[in-house]
C-alpha cells in the first residue's frame, strides 16, 4: 500500500505543484520579530499523500534575509511527539521543543525554510509516545508505511511556496522520525526520484530495522543520506544500524553514518540535561557543523 499511494501521489501531482486547497497557510504564531529575531513562525496545514489525506499541521520557518529561492528542508520529529512535555494541552508553535525550534531556526538562519511536521497531533496523539511503548502503537503513525507520506505531502507542500526552491529540498529526521527518513528515502518507488524526491536525508539515532522491509533486498537511498548516532544510544541499536548502512553501501548506496564514542540517544537536545554529558555536548558541536555542510553540498543547485 506505501509504495501504490505513493506512485499514485506522484503521478496525480508530480510532486512539482498542487493546488491552493492543499496548502492553506494559517495565522502567525509567536511574539513579533525584533530586530536580532527571526520571522514569525506559520502554522499551515496541508495534506499528507496517505489514503485518508490526513489534514497535517506544520511550523514553517522562514529565511531572514533570502536572496531569490530558497532550499528547504522537512523536519520530522520523534516518538514523543513535536510537542514540549511542559506543553499542558496547548499545541501550538510556542510549545514545541526546544530541539524542534532549534534546528528551525538553525536551518532559516543559514538561509533555508524549515517546516517542523507534527504527524502525530492530527491523528489524535499530540503528546507522542512514551520509550517502551514501541509494540502498542497504531498503525496510524507507522513509520515505514505511514510517516514517510507525511514527509513527500511536506514536500509537495513547499514546492507550493514561491520562494521555495523546489529543486532544494532535504529531509531531517530524529529517533522515530529518522526511521520515516530512512524509508522515505529508499530507492523502491517508481520513477525519477531523483528528480521528484528529495535532494538528500539526515537521520538522527534512527531505528534501522524499519520493520523488516527491507531485510530481503536491502535499503538503497535514492539520494545521499547521512546517519549520525551515538554509541551509547539506550533506545535504538548503533550496532544494527552500522549493519544497515554498511549492506547499503556494499549495495550502491550514498550513505554515511558518524557514531559519536558515548554520545545518547537525543544527544542534540539543547536541554542542560542532555548537554552536561561531555560526549553529547561534543556530538552536538559536531552536527551543528556537520548538518549544514552535509545539505549544502547536496543541495547544490544544479
Amino acid at each position: 500500500m506505501f509504495i501504490k499511494t505513493l506512485i499514485a501521489g506522484l503521478l496525480a501531482a508530480s510532486l512539482f505543484s498542487v493546488a491552493p486547497a492543499m496548502a492553506a497557510v494559517a495565522q502567525s504564531e509567536g511574539p513579533a520579530a525584533s530586530a536580532a529575531a527571526l520571522p514569525p513562525v506559520e502554522r499551515v496545514t496541508f495534506r499528507s499523500m496517505d489514503d485518508p489525506k490526513t489534514e497535517l499541521v506544520g511550523y514553517l520557518y522562514k529565511p531572514a534575509n533570502p536572496a531569490g529561492k530558497a532550499p528547504a528542508v522537512v523536519l520530522m520529529h520523534g516518538r514523543a511527539g513535536a510537542y514540549s512535555s511542559l506543553a499542558k494541552g496547548e499545541y501550538t508553535a510556542k510549545t514545541l521543543t526546544m530541539r524542534h525550534r532549534f534546528w528551525a531556526q538553525y536551518w532559516a538562519e543559514r538561509g533555508y525554510y524549515a517546516l517542523v511536521v507534527d504527524g502525530f497531533g492530527p491523528r489524535g496523539y499530540p503528546g507522542g509516545f512514551a520509550a517502551g511503548t514501541y509494540a502498542d502503537r497504531p498503525d496510524s503513525i507507522n513509520e515505514v508505511t505511514i510517516r514517510p507520506l507525511d514527509a513527500y505531502g511536506a514536500l509537495r507542500y513547499l514546492r507550493s511556496l514561491p520562494g521555495v526552491d523546489g529543486d532544494r529540498i532535504g529531509l531531517m529526521g530524529w529517533s522515530n522520525g529518522g526511521s520515516a527518513t530512512l524509508a522515505a528515502m529508499a530507492d523502491d518507488k517508481v520513477g525519477d526520484m531523483s528528480r521528484l524526491g528529495f535532494r538528500a536525508g539526515i537521520a538522527f539515532y534512527p531505528g534501522c530495522g524499519l520493520k523488516k522491509r527491507f531485510d530481503a533486498k536491502g535499503w538503497k537511498p535514492y539520494a545521499p543520506v547521512l546517519v549520525l548516532m551515538g554509541t551509547a544510544d539506550e533506545e535504538v541499536s548503533p550496532k544494527l544500524c552500522a549493519s544497515f548502512v554498511d549492506r547499503s553501501r556494499k549495495l550502491g548506496g550514498k550513505v554515511e553514518m558518524i557514531t559519536y564514542e558515548g554520545a545518547s540517544h537525543s544527544f542534540d537536545d539543547p536541554g542542560k540535561r542532555r548537554q552536561s554529558v561531555a560526549a553529547n555536548a561534543a556530538a552536538t558541536a559536531d552536527v551543528r557543523d556537520r548538518a549544514w555542510k552535509f545539505f549544502d553540498a547536496q543541495m547544490a543547485p544544479r
